[in-house]
């Protein structure tokens, strides 16, 4: 990275307690587009959206940049929590129309950690239960109820708990089924089944389970993507215990699989949403969403300082306008890119035994990498060489699991800049298959 990067990675581990997982020495000045550029203005082509932030591309909608700099000439802060403001009943009634028939109540707050503490403590006012059902190799948050839920990373947990009224299941996982004989929709059911007989049979008493929360596609845990049965499953198991179903869309929603939902794809519909990323247009924004029928809540169960910020919520309210216009064009650009991407990374799959398996929907895609395909051993080391590798030729990429690598570019972004990055990709896999 030269000098220059060298001295501002000291300077900040000298100022900021560490939050890097690896050593991925990206020093950012700008981007716009498909590309981010680094200290040095070298281009550089994106396939993170940092983090699934920037869906409509990096820092490059006009609209949605005026918007923001419009309100911030007006005014950034209006305690919405404490006033009414008529730019956020804007965005909210726009926003609401993207979820089923019957949600009509959001609360909005400033990242998916809060949207997540929210809805939790949600499903508890509304069933008075305790329990919260969660998944292994979830990823909900940081914050302490949100990482009572998470179960990605070990040092993610380490020395905070004892973490209480949370039980951990097993999460489908297609490609490494632990049950014998079992593939796709039936390695699902077996999943529901173990859940059902074990988790709440001996663990989380069902009459106390006052949510079930999971992400569609598992995103921290490795782009996992679930069986139908599974996630039809999870649906039946909440009804069956009168739990709420609590549906994680942070990382996997706003158009990102080519639904707006995530969940869409399965048929089933959740009692709770979350979402936030994409939400706020490159602002920290989030949103937690519940079914009308619900009801409504005392004053000051919930609430925040900034959630309705009126800068951010001015980016949210146009790119919410924009998706809403342009949503059947959306929908087709990003499974037909997804697709394109889908057989590119699995002609790489036939070729390299390095790479074990490939899976996403529309452009939330997982590359995972293995030692070879027989004992599907991970593959760690080798991912971090390729992702930096491939840094080096001009692709900017994100980790995930225990050796997997994202693929998630700008929702804008076009057949050139993907077919140069997965170029670049193939070019890093081979050097380091070798």
């Amino acid at each position: 990275m030269g000098k220059k990067a060298d001295e501002i990675i000291r300077r900040d581990h000298n100022v900021f307690l560490n939050t890097t997982m690896i050593d991925y020495n990206f020093v950012l000045k700008g981007g716009e587009g498909d590309f981010v550029y680094d200290i040095n203005d070298k281009k550089v082509i994106d396939f993170t959206s940092f983090i699934g932030v920037y869906n409509l591309g990096i820092n490059s909608n006009e609209q949605v940049r005026n918007a923001i700099k419009k309100q911030i000439d007006v005014m950034m802060h209006g305690a919405f929590n404490e006033y009414y403001s008529e730019l956020p009943v804007q965005f909210g009634e726009a926003f609401i129309k993207m979820f089923p028939k019957g949600f009509g109540r959001i609360f909005l707050c400033n990242s998916g950690t809060e949207a997540v503490e929210s809805a939790i403590k949600y499903a508890k006012y509304y069933t008075k239960r305790q329990y919260t059902l969660a998944f292994y190799r979830a990823f909900h948050g940081r914050t302490m109820g949100s990482l009572a839920l998470t179960s990605s990373k070990s040092i993610q947990r380490s020395h905070f708990g004892p973490f209480t009224g949370v039980v951990h299941a097993p999460y489908v996982y297609p490609y490494r089924c632990p049950f014998k004989h079992r593939e796709g929709e039936e390695c699902g059911t077996e999943y529901i089944d173990y859940i059902r007989n074990n988790i709440i049979k001996r663990e989380a008493p069902p009459d106390e389970v006052a949510s079930i929360i999971f992400e569609p596609i598992q995103g921290e845990g490795g782009y996992i993507v679930p069986t139908k049965s599974f996630v039809t499953g999870l649906r039946e198991l909440a009804d069956e215990i009168g739990a709420m179903l609590i549906d994680d869309e942070v990382q996997a929603g706003y158009m990102r699989t080519g639904k707006f939902l995530a969940l869409d794809h399965f048929g089933v519909k959740a009692d709770i949403y979350t979402m936030a990323k994409a939400l706020g247009a490159g602002l920290p924004m989030g949103a937690t969403i519940v079914k009308s029928d619900l009801g409504d809540v005392p004053e000051g169960v919930n609430a925040n300082t900034f959630g309705g910020n009126l800068a951010a919520v001015a980016g949210a309210y146009e790119a919410i306008k924009q998706v809403q216009k342009n949503q059947k064009k959306m929908e087709h650009d990003i499974k037909e890119k997804g697709a394109h991407i889908m057989k590119r990374l699995n002609e790489m799959k036939e070729k390299y035994e390095i790479v074990g398996d490939v899976r996403g929907l529309g452009l939330m895609i997982g590359v995972e990498l293995v030692k070879d395909k027989k004992s599907k051993t991970y593959a760690t080391d080798e991912r971090n060489r390729v992702m930096h590798i491939a840094l080096d030729k001009g692709l900017l990429l994100l980790p995930s699991g225990e050796s997997s690598i994202r693929v998630l570019p700008p929702l804008t972004i076009s057949r050139a800049s993907i077919d140069k990055g997965l170029d670049i990709l193939e070019e890093s896999i081979k050097k380091v298959g070798r």
